[in-house]
């Protein structure tokens, strides 16, 4: 089944360093606490995933890692990031002098000015990075587990971070080391079978100590590990010996399916420290203020303990029926917060830039009347008024055409996306037939045949892409108890961790049209309203309504391995495929 899908960014780095420039001032005049301390790691990831896309540029251009003065240049803007970082979460850590901390502050602006100072490229490519875009994956949690290594790591290990991710975390795994600036490598190769390629130059960088200790840090590790391994491979075949490498995951698990059994024994065996989420910010432990503080100047302290929603919780209080499947796998954190000024969602909206522009696509949509109202954005949680007493939708009332219409309408008009932030026509028809051969046979799979490279050229120059919804199932439309209908859940699914993205309007037609199991007429009703008022290409429509069917076919396809109600799904879908595209009964 093909569901899941990187995105990847381009942009100017002279325009980052401009940005970072500017946010650097404006952290500081900021008074510490939970949103300064959000700028910072916002600041921090920037400068990260340009670093990264300057070293992926010249690993491209020469076929190898290497070290080289703009390398250096970038890691040096990324590593006093990482201190002011650093000093925020740790602010009263012993050996760290406020004098210290205020000579070394003046680091970032001057490393940034000497970074600008090199022919930089016109363009680098940044990959997203899904820990921070998803899963909860702090930065400061690096910090942590590096001080939790065995005493032989604490000499200034050689530390070496896995892009893309890895590159920021390595940083702050040095800083926390008090190691040098990090090596970043970038393991190419089948995805199970990774390997690293190194220039002599670098080789005789990481080597030049033979008694060396070497930290490798990344996220994951995911279905084989392989690129933690791989590294550890090169480490081992340089005579550099088990218990001198040590790993810095993003969890606590075994490898996955797919990993080797010497790797297997190797991360079995090595010192491999995690702090997770509710560590950082729910234990109490932390020199940071737990979650339910973080909006407390706004909304007011806690009455009761944080309530976890996170992995299809949030349905125990929306659904005492057990009628709506999950896929918790896919789920951001999410808690209900409960105040003096009433119930509150916090929920994971991202860390970095993504989480700014979810905040402002939040105020937007409930200004327009559509969504719950959003408070504010600190470090990565975006609080919002939970809908107390809201029901979610378990038939097709007579009003829901209509609001729907409104609501893509708007969303048409007001929220549109740059032309490479989506899916290709091309690539979702690979995953349509894909889907549909592996679920229903080839044969169910053969009525994609009729779209051709031509025909989908055509559509093409149709489509206008928009941050599509991308989840327009029925329970996530709640029934207020005053009888409007809200949309729930609606600001980030264009920009989660599957292949499809921002689309054309018309891919939440079709969605609209599955979900709520239009009948004809009343699929020519929302159409014809979202013709008038904003355009739809009735030809991209045809095209893109299979394709819905056929991702949402391979999404609950693998949402059955933690949630077995999402069986049903995959059946009613199953059943819509039939039904509109085969045209059987």
């Amino acid at each position: 089944m093909l569901v899941y899908g990187d995105r990847d960014s381009c942009e100017d780095p002279r325009r980052i360093i401009a940005r970072l420039k500017q946010g650097l001032a404006g952290a500081d005049r900021l008074a510490p606490g939970a949103e300064r301390h959000g700028a910072l790691v916002t600041l921090f990831i920037e400068a990260a995933e340009l670093a990264q896309g300057l070293a992926d540029l010249e690993f491209h251009s020469i076929g190898e890692d290497d070290c080289t003065p703009l390398q250096q240049a970038a890691m040096a803007v990324v590593m006093a990031l990482a201190h002011r970082v650093a000093w925020s979460w740790w602010p009263r850590r012993p050996g760290w002098t406020g004098e210290q901390r205020e000579a070394a502050a003046p680091l970032a602006p001057h490393s940034l000015e000497s970074l600008a100072a090199f022919p930089l490229p016109d363009l680098i490519r940044m990959r997203r990075a899904e820990g921070y875009a998803f899963y909860s994956l702090y930065p400061e949690a690096y910090l942590e587990a590096a001080a939790r290594l065995p005493p032989r790591f604490a000499d200034a290990p050689v530390v070496i971070g896995l892009r893309s991710i890895g590159t920021g975390l390595a940083a702050l795994a040095a800083v926390a080391l008090k190691s040098c600036p990090p090596i970043t490598l970038r393991p190419v190769g089948h995805p199970f079978r990774r390997e690293p390629r190194i220039s002599n130059r670098l080789r005789a960088g990481m080597l030049a100590d033979p008694k060396a200790t070497y930290v490798i840090v990344d996220e994951g590790p995911g279905l084989s590990g392989s690129s933690f391994g791989a590294v550890a491979d090169w480490l081992d075949s340089q005579g550099v010996g088990a218990d001198r490498i040590a790993f810095l995951p993003g969890h606590g698990g075994d490898l996955g399916p797919q990993a080797s059994e010497p790797h297997r024994r190797r991360w079995a065996a090595a010192a491999r420290p995690v702090i997770d989420f509710d560590s950082l910010f729910r234990s109490g432990d932390s020199p940071f203020p737990p979650l339910e503080r973080w909006f407390e100047d706004l909304l007011g302290p806690a009455l009761a303990p944080l309530e976890d929603l996170s992995g299809g919780a949030w349905r125990r209080l929306h659904d005492s029926t057990g009628a709506f499947p999950a896929n918790p796998q896919q789920e951001r954190r999410k808690f209900l917060l409960r105040t003096g000024n009433g119930p509150w969602l916090l929920k994971f909206a991202g860390l970095g830039r993504a989480g700014e522009e979810l905040l402002e696509r939040a105020r937007a949509l409930h200004a327009a009347g559509f969504t719950p109202e959003p408070v504010d954005l600190r470090h990565g949680f975006l609080a919002e008024r939970w809908l107390e007493g809201a029901r979610p939708l378990t038939d097709m009332p007579a009003d829901a055409v209509d609001r729907l219409a409104g609501y893509l309408a708007f969303r048409a008009r007001h929220l549109p996306a740059p032309p490479d932030s989506g899916a290709a026509l091309p690539d979702l028809l690979t995953m349509a037939r894909t889907n549909v051969a592996e679920a229903l046979g080839n044969g169910a799979a053969a009525d994609l045949d009729r779209w051709t490279p031509d025909k989908l050229a055509g559509l093409e120059t149709a489509l206008r892409r928009v941050v599509t919804d991308n989840r327009l199932h029925r329970w996530e439309w709640l029934r207020l108890p005053d009888g409007c209908l809200m949309k729930a859940d609606a600001l980030d699914h264009a920009a989660a961790h599957d292949l499809i993205g921002c689309q054309d309007i018309a891919w939440d037609v079709a969605g609209g049209i599955v979900e709520f199991d239009l009948s004809d007429a009343q699929a020519r009703a929302l159409c014809g309203a979202i013709d008038a008022a904003a355009g739809l290409d009735r030809r991209l429509l045809e095209f893109l309504l299979p394709c819905y069917i056929a991702f949402q076919i391979g999404y609950w396809t693998f949402a059955m391995g933690s949630d077995p109600s999402a069986a049903a799904e995959r059946r009613r879908y199953e059943k819509q495929w039939h039904r509109r595209i085969a045209g059987e009964a």
